[in-house]
């Protein structure tokens, strides 16, 4: 390979990094924001449901359930935000491997770099 282009890949990864760095806190905040979501939501569901209020989940109506399995209730209730909660963690985590792939092509550039000088 030619010096140049691989000085030119180099800097080229070296953006992508830059990119990805910022894409990491745009979905850090998301996943924040979406575990709060989730939290308050049970919050929310487990004072309703203690104070007498029905729900219906999958055509079922949920009214007064016991203090053993409130908890467990709440989280059926709550699914779809859990499920956002997951979503939101699972792009997390994606960008971070994302990044640690970026990070091992550039470490390979680095090293033909050093060989081609």
């Amino acid at each position: 390979m030619d010096h140049i282009i691989v000085a030119e890949q180099l800097s080229s990864k070296i953006a992508e990094i830059d990119i990805i760095r910022k894409e990491i806190k745009e979905r850090g905040e998301q996943k924040s924001q979406k575990i709060t979501d989730y939290e308050r939501g049970m919050a929310i569901v487990i004072i309703k449901l203690e104070n007498g209020v029905s729900f219906n989940l999958d055509g079922e109506e949920i009214k007064n359930p016991s203090k053993s399995i409130l908890e467990k209730v709440a989280k059926g209730i709550c699914w779809q935000e859990k499920l956002e909660m997951e979503k939101a963690d699972a792009n997390y985590k994606s960008i971070i491997t994302n990044l640690q792939a970026v990070m091992a092509q550039l470490n390979a550039l680095q090293s033909l770099n050093r060989y081609l000088e």
